[in-house]
């Protein structure tokens, strides 16, 4: 299984391949609407705003897993990071990241980049940067702040 055979709704329905991001960076965040992390989505927007005419996308997954801390509808998510931080960049629907019902990018980007829990993903804003060739290259931790990853994403564009 590679990275650009996966495919994954957005919040609107639409599926998207993510063959449509080969060559680019990219970087796949678990979201929440109401985590003490979620002002991060003004960090990962700037970092988009700064760096998507060199090549990167981010994408915005957004899981109720935690603490029950994305309790909304796509409409309530959309209009969330639309009204309070501006995103702008792909936002897709609420996927599992964890257990047996584990959507299939965070089981491919689990396997090939584990975590301080092994294989599973322990919070919020977990954050997994590919690099243009589709490669899974470094894993984030939930409380690392999007400005701390800019000289790794600097690396693969």
């Amino acid at each position: 299984m590679e990275f650009y055979n996966l495919e994954a709704d957005t919040l609107s329905g639409k599926t998207v391949s993510m063959k449509d991001f080969e060559g680019k960076a990219v970087l796949v965040v678990n979201t929440a609407s109401k985590c003490g992390l979620t002002p991060q989505y003004e960090g990962l927007e700037k970092l988009y705003q700064e760096y998507r005419d060199q090549g990167l996308v981010i994408l915005g997954f957004p899981c109720n897993q935690f603490g029950k801390q994305e309790p909304g509808s796509a409409e309530d998510i959309q209009e969330f990071c639309q009204v309070n931080y501006g995103v702008s960049f792909p936002m897709f629907a609420k996927v599992d990241v964890n257990g047996s019902n584990t959507h299939p990018i965070f089981q491919y980007l689990k396997s090939k980049l584990g975590g301080l829990l092994g294989r599973s993903i322990k919070w919020n804003f977990t954050k997994f940067l590919i690099d243009r060739e589709g490669r899974p290259v470094k894993r984030f931790a939930p409380t690392t702040q999007p400005h701390k990853m800019e000289r790794a994403i600097r690396k693969v564009l």
